[in-house]
């Protein structure tokens, strides 16, 4: 095998190395959109229980006292 081919060879390796991480990335980053809408969703829930428990400013609205 030549210099040449095993270099052609290791590029074409690693075109496909970052074609699937591309792929992979892709695929998170969707379903990390979706997770943050549903968080969302979820947070802006228990905010409401909390307003309709008697509380004046939702816990999940306030700052934590070390702040």
């Amino acid at each position: 095998m030549t210099d040449t081919t095993r270099i052609e060879e290791d590029i074409a390796h690693l075109l496909r190395t970052v074609d699937d991480l591309s792929d992979v990335v892709a695929r998170q980053e969707k379903e990390i959109d979706i997770l943050k809408r549903r968080l969302h969703v979820l947070m802006e829930r228990e905010a409401e229980r909390e307003l309709d428990a008697g509380g004046s400013v939702p816990l999940a609205d306030q700052r934590p006292p070390h702040w």
